[in-house]
């Protein structure tokens, strides 16, 4: 991983993103306590709450095609500092709520299309696929950190300062951000010409039987998340104090870290991509280990240890982008990470139905184990056939 910081570019684009990522924990931190503070209401909590995700999903497929026709620099520019003036107009002392929530509404769409120009420019700028690998693995752990940190040290954060130096910050962030790039990344053209069509990036992908393998992939990461749901209900269960639920939810993630730290050093590129499949049904059949209802210590590992094992999803994600051309990896990132957010935003919801049905928490992380190996399986045994076969993919090098 520090040969791939060697990269000046990435260096920038990296740094640019975590601090970012925090940034934007924090604000998701900050508008909660505003909204509730304001409404008294968990309910209006929870729906601004669910806007920082709502509009990424919208605009994850039509916008990111923005990145294929414009060039990427620019549209991470252009986009950081339109960020950084909606948030810093979010941070006025005494916004109303209903402004607020437009001008959050805006700052999630005008994220789809530098999520997908970040993407896809991150590839550019590494010809060697292994080491875009291990920028991914970085990238992954590095997220994975801020969002803890974002999350843990929002809380604290905004108590002290307050939401409005809070929101200040994190328009900082998209101000820095801005900055880096524009000063640290090369600039190159468009890499597409919009000939394809709005819509040809997803018309190509769903044309590749490997990547719709990949797409596959990754959607089972949407049943790994059901426990993430119901971390509350689960510490209630297993008889766990209420701070549980804080290391319930945080176990998932540090697991991540460990698995992308480990695959990243130890296992080869080639590896890696060989066993994504069985990762993928290890890290379902972990679950099932929820049905005996086990303790505190062992509910932790057993998510520590699938959070490790669904690090396969690292290497899901960079083999994807390789495989699509240059001149499509926006708008086919844009399909890759909305398929990806529908995915977990369901799982959790079924998640959440079927705990309230059997009345038991443990036993719809069990089910949610056993769905995803039934599922994960023959999705396995089909990458594992045309991991190596042409099926008209290119291999998409910068």
């Amino acid at each position: 991983m520090s040969t791939a910081l060697g990269n000046s570019e990435f260096r920038a684009l990296w740094l640019a993103e975590a601090q970012s990522v925090a940034g934007d924990h924090l604000t998701s931190v900050a508008l909660a306590i505003t909204v509730f503070s304001r409404t008294g209401s968990a309910l209006w909590a929870a729906a601004v709450y669910a806007l920082t995700f709502l509009p990424a999903l919208a605009g994850g497929l039509g916008l990111a095609q923005v990145a294929d026709r414009f060039p990427r620099r620019t549209v991470l520019t252009v986009t950081a500092g339109t960020q950084a003036a909606l948030v810093g107009t979010m941070a006025l002392p005494g916004m109303p709520l209903l402004p607020l929530c437009l001008l959050l509404v805006l700052v999630r769409l005008v994220g789809a299309p530098a999520n997908a120009a970040q993407n896809a420019l991150t590839r550019e700028v590494f010809h060697d696929d292994d080491l875009y690998l291990r920028s991914q693995d970085l990238r992954g752990i590095t997220t994975n950190v801020a969002m803890l940190a974002g999350l843990a040290g929002g809380g604290v954060l905004v108590t002290l300062v307050g939401p409005s130096w809070a929101l200040a910050i994190d328009a900082v962030t998209f101000a820095v951000a801005g900055v880096l790039i524009r000063w640290q990344v090369r600039w190159r053209p468009a890499a597409g010409d919009g000939s394809e069509g709005w819509f040809g990036a997803a018309h190509w992908v769903f044309g590749q039987r490997r990547l719709r393998v990949l797409l596959a992939l990754s959607w089972l990461v949407g049943l790994a998340v059901i426990p993430e749901g119901l971390a509350a209900p689960l510490a209630h269960q297993i008889g766990a104090p209420d701070q549980a639920v804080g290391w319930l939810l945080a176990a998932d993630p540090l697991g991540f870290i460990v698995g992308a730290f480990v695959l990243s050093r130890f296992v080869s590129a080639e590896t890696r991509r060989r066993f994504m499949g069985i990762l993928a049904t290890a890290a379902a059949a972990i679950l099932v280990a929820f049905a005996a209802e086990p303790n505190l210590p062992l509910a932790l590992l057993l998510l520590a240890t699938a959070g490790a094992a669904g690090a396969y999803i690292i290497t899901v994600g960079a083999t994807f982008i390789t495989w699509v051309p240059n001149e499509l990896r926006g708008g086919a990132g844009g399909l890759y990470r909305t398929g990806l957010r529908v995915a977990q935003g369901v799982g959790v919801a079924i998640g959440g139905v079927v705990a309230e049905l059997v009345g038991s928490a443990t036993t719809a992380i069990a089910l949610a184990g056993v769905t995803g190996v039934v599922l994960t399986i023959p999705v396995a045994l089909s990458w594992a056939r045309v991991r190596g076969a042409p099926d008209g993919a290119t291999t998409g090098l910068a």
